[in-house]
């Protein structure tokens, strides 16, 4: 786990007579990235404790920003309000996880789960499920598959792979970035004529400004996805 790459420790089972490989230190940031959403909520809430009449403090006034920015900058983006209200709680929190995963290689000895291409492709797969349902539900089943042989029955195929390629090309591009990111710093710590202080400076800016623009563009492009099955 030392290094911005940090380290594998890969555990294999078999369920079923299938082996099945994960790892294990993935597994445990992520696990760490949840139990920091959970008590992020547990203390906005109780925060907001208060009476409607009171003036709103200062936890109350930080909770009203974010959620004004997620809904300007993301949700707003949805063909409609209702799609938007309804949505908004996924969006949200797929915007806080990722950038909770993006920022937690800024503490010592913590790597981004984001790092791994199996996390970024789950993402990737939830959006995938999450534009298909709803696509379904607005349009029905028969005009949903209608719409893969249009405007010819001979783009099926194509329409096929343009719809499944979205998922990957999503997941890649938020690990592709964070990877690519990791293997930056690890070439920055290993100048050794570069003081301590260096590499802990870049790897908090690399960590904040670059973990918050991966975070919104792969949200942004969740609200694209979503809104294209949708709409289309």
């Amino acid at each position: 786990m030392f290094g911005p790459l940090g380290h594998k420790l890969i555990a294999h089972v078999s369920i079923g007579g299938f082996p099945i490989s994960f790892d294990l230190i993935t597994i445990i940031m992520s696990w760490i990235v949840i139990a920091l959403l959970v008590a992020l909520a547990l203390i906005l809430r109780r925060s907001l404790r208060q009476d409607v009449d009171e003036k709103p403090n200062r936890v109350q006034a930080l909770l009203d920003v974010l959620i004004d920015l997620i809904r300007s900058q993301l949700t707003s983006n949805f063909s409609s309000s209702r799609l938007a209200e309804e949505l908004f709680p996924f969006v949200a929190t797929l915007f806080m996880f990722v950038l909770l995963s993006n920022w937690l290689s800024i503490i010592p000895l913590l790597q981004s789960p984001t790092r791994d291409l199996n996390v970024t492709f789950s993402f990737g797969l939830l959006v995938f499920f999450m534009s298909q349902f709803f696509a379904i539900r607005k349009k029905g089943l028969g005009k949903y598959l209608k719409g893969f042989i249009e405007p010819y029955p001979l783009l099926l195929p194509l329409n096929i792979v343009g719809e499944m390629a979205k998922p990957l090309s999503h997941s890649f591009r938020l690990f592709g970035n964070m990877f690519g990111g990791a293997i930056m710093l690890s070439i920055i710590y290993s100048f050794t004529f570069l003081s301590v202080g260096f590499p802990l400076i870049v790897t908090a800016f690399y960590g904040i400004f670059e973990g918050m623009i991966q975070a919104f563009v792969f949200s942004i492009l969740a609200v694209a996805y979503i809104n294209v099955a949708v709409e289309s």
